[in-house]
């Protein structure tokens, strides 16, 4: 019998101390964390966590990733799933195309660097399947490109968020002056880890990843009063279990019913497993 293992991060705010004074505020993303989690576990995953909060330590998510790389074996599954803010680094080892910028999750303490994440699913064994859901954005891109995407109107309103009664719409991207002042202050950490996943370890994937991400690299995905816009899409899109389609599927319907300015993005990494997109989600 094949195993799943599941990972669940949310994260409302940070430590001010580790982001230059921005606490990176947000409502929903813990009871994202929370509810899929219980997804998970009606599924039959052995469930890690949820990583709430303080708990979602760059250590902690190591940690649990790393275990879990080395419980699973070929036909197992790993169900891992963030919703936070994403942020941007300068791509120093130059595994990136385009803009040369490396994206992060914002963990309590400190930046997780998506090469440090897919060093770890370099840990996994082959036939592992890696099924990730991100509800974040990068927020690097997206300043220079929100002009081209959005009307001034709109620009407005989203980031116009001192009235509590618009905390639904919250984006979760981490400014650019926050970016750009926590680099400035922490770059020996953050290029120390880029130079240690160097471009050739980061293609050594023999897992196979399936990752739907709440937005395209040039947009913005929106928090929520209770779960996050894509999150909270694909609860609806699922309904407890009564979706019967594929990965594929999955997504295609998330992607109808979100607006226009938040698309989901499905691509695969490592090993190239076609019957893996066609199976069932939450299918161990």
């Amino acid at each position: 019998m094949p195993i799943g293992l599941s990972v669940h991060i949310g994260l409302n705010q940070v430590d001010l101390l580790a982001y230059d004074g921005w606490s990176g505020e947000l409502t929903a993303c813990e009871q994202d964390a929370t509810d899929m989690a219980r997804l998970a576990g009606s599924a039959g995953f052995e469930v890690t966590g949820p990583l709430l909060g303080g708990a979602a330590t760059a250590e902690a998510v190591t940690s649990a990733l790393e275990t879990a790389a080395g419980r699973l074996a070929e036909g197992d599954i790993l169900f891992l799933t963030y919703s936070g803010h994403g942020g941007q680094v300068p791509d120093l080892n130059h595994d990136e195309t385009g803009d040369r910028l490396d994206g992060t999750w914002a963990l309590y303490d400190r930046q997780l660097v998506d090469d440090e994440l897919f060093a770890l699913f370099g840990k996994f064994a082959k036939g592992v399947r890696i099924w990730m859901l991100s509800d974040s954005c990068h927020s690097g891109r997206v300043a220079r490109r929100l002009p081209e995407v959005l009307s001034a109107g709109e620009l407005g309103r989203r980031f116009d968020t001192d009235d509590p009664r618009e905390v639904g719409r919250r984006l979760r991207a981490m400014p650019q002056p926050v970016q750009s002042a926590v680099y400035a202050r922490d770059r020996d950490l953050y290029d120390r880890i880029q130079k240690s996943c160097t471009a050739k370890d980061l293609a050594k994937i023999d897992a196979s990843v399936l990752h739907i991400s709440g937005c395209q690299d040039n947009q913005t995905s929106a928090d929520g009063t209770v779960n996050g816009l894509f999150t909270g899409t694909l609860l609806e899109v699922w309904r407890g279990g009564v979706f019967s389609g594929s990965y594929r599927a999955l997504h295609r319907e998330i992607v109808r019913r979100m607006p226009p300015d938040q698309t989901p993005h499905l691509v695969t990494a490592g090993v190239e497993r076609p019957d893996f997109v066609r199976q069932r989600p939450f299918t161990i």
